[in-house]
Parts: C-alpha cells; sequence; structure tokens
C-alpha cells in the first residue's frame, strides 16, 4: 500500500516536472517570437583612381651558345656580372640578377651538339630618365628585352588614404539617400567594413630592343612611357534606419 507520505513525495515531483516543462516551453516561446529589428539597411560604396605608375623594371639579357656547359656557364656570368658592376654606380637605379638558363641543343640524331644559355639582369628605379640612360648605355653588352611599370607600395597607399574618405563619404550619401526614400528622416551606422588594396594595372606595350652595331660608342636612351593604375576602395555594411 502506498502511504500518505509517499504520495505527497510522488504529488511534489510531478509539479516540479510540470514546473519545468512549463519554464521549458516558455523559454522556447520567447526565442521564436523574437522580432528581429525593423528599418536595417545594407549597401556599399567604392571609391576608385587611376594612379600614375611610378617604378619601371627593365630586363636585359644575354645569350650565347657553345660546345660545353662549363665555358658557356663562365661566360655569361662574367657578362651578367660586368652589367651588375656598371649599373652599381648609377644613383637611384638599382639591378639584380634574374632568369639564369644553360640547356642543350640537339641534331636530328638526338645526340647534344651545342649548348645554349641566357643571362638576365633587371634594373629597377622611380627615376624613369635615369634607368633609361643606363638601360640605353649597357646594350652595348646585353640586349633590353622588355620594359614593365608598377605601382610602388608607397603610391598605393597614398592613393588608399584619399580614397577611403571618399568612399566613406559616398557610402553616408547613399544611406542618407536612401533613408529618406523609405520614408526616415536618419540613419546610424550599425557595422562598417573599409575593404582596400584592389589594384587593377593598366597593361603597357613591352618594348623589344634592336641590335646595336659594333662600332656604336653609346646607345640613345630607351624611349618608354608609363602608365596607370586603377586603386580601389570598398566600403559596405549595414545602417539603421530611424525617424
Amino acid at each position: 500500500m502506498i502511504n500518505k507520505k509517499t504520495t505527497a513525495a510522488l504529488a511534489l515531483l510531478a509539479m516540479s516536472g510540470a514546473a519545468l516543462s512549463f519554464s521549458q516551453s516558455a523559454a522556447a516561446q520567447t526565442v521564436i517570437t523574437q522580432q528581429q529589428p525593423s528599418g536595417v539597411l545594407s549597401l556599399s560604396a567604392q571609391a576608385s583612381a587611376q594612379v600614375p605608375q611610378d617604378v619601371v623594371n627593365i630586363t636585359l639579357f644575354y645569350e650565347q651558345e657553345a660546345a660545353d656547359p662549363s665555358s658557356l656557364t663562365n661566360t655569361l656570368n662574367q657578362r651578367a656580372e660586368a652589367a651588375l658592376r656598371e649599373a652599381k654606380g648609377v644613383d637611384g637605379v638599382t639591378a639584380k640578377s634574374d632568369s639564369f638558363t644553360v640547356y642543350p641543343s640537339t641534331d636530328r640524331d638526338g645526340k647534344i651538339s651545342a649548348w645554349r644559355g641566357r643571362t638576365e639582369v633587371v634594373l629597377e628605379s622611380h627615376d624613369f630618365a635615369a634607368a633609361s640612360k643606363l638601360a640605353g648605355k649597357m646594350s652595348a653588352s646585353m640586349q633590353v628585352g622588355s620594359v614593365a611599370f608598377s605601382l610602388s607600395p608607397d603610391a598605393q597607399r597614398a592613393a588608399e588614404q584619399k580614397l577611403v574618405a571618399q568612399a566613406i563619404d559616398s557610402f553616408r550619401k547613399q544611406a542618407q539617400t536612401a533613408a529618406q526614400a523609405f520614408g526616415y528622416s536618419n540613419f546610424t551606422i550599425r557595422e562598417v567594413n573599409v575593404g582596400r588594396g584592389s589594384v587593377q594595372p593598366r597593361p603597357v606595350m613591352m618594348m623589344q630592343s634592336r641590335a646595336m652595331s659594333a662600332d656604336a660608342k653609346m646607345a640613345a636612351p630607351i624611349a618608354m612611357e608609363a602608365g596607370t593604375t586603377i586603386v580601389t576602395v570598398d566600403v559596405s555594411g549595414s545602417v539603421q534606419m530611424g525617424r
């Protein structure tokens, strides 16, 4: 038989379970019925500018053929070292070794008939005139393979600093215009993200050198003109429109 104490304990346990179940149900109902804030607007803005490229890279090369790879390697090294020494004394221009290749040339029977090689030196400078003049002088011993222009990190950062202010101003104007169009009088910024570093270089023509006559004392400076790079800053986020 179930005594009075047992009956009371069971009743209390049942009431506790019912209360817990009601509490969980009420909590779940509260989460489900929670409303998202109204009047939230997501938008983005962008500012771009064409920035003059301020760095030039001139690639010079020397090609040679020899009967054995050892002598060919020595010849290529000597030619590259001489070019680097010549560039070292020019202010505002830096020079570095680049590609170096030695490979066999085969005849119809697949046998090695000779060895071919190529060495490259790259000139880099912000001073286009100095780099052009030096490349013209060095063309007596190395040919000019290509000329490429780019935007330096400093110039990119300077352009981005100006564009950030423009992009943010455009973002705020878009938010104000949209808020008014939806019947609101003002807005507050909920979140905003500023994205930098979008760069689109505009391609320039690569320049090929012409062979220099043996009796020429000095080649003329290379004619070249830099292009521009498009720098873009993006601003995106959301605003809370208010009345």
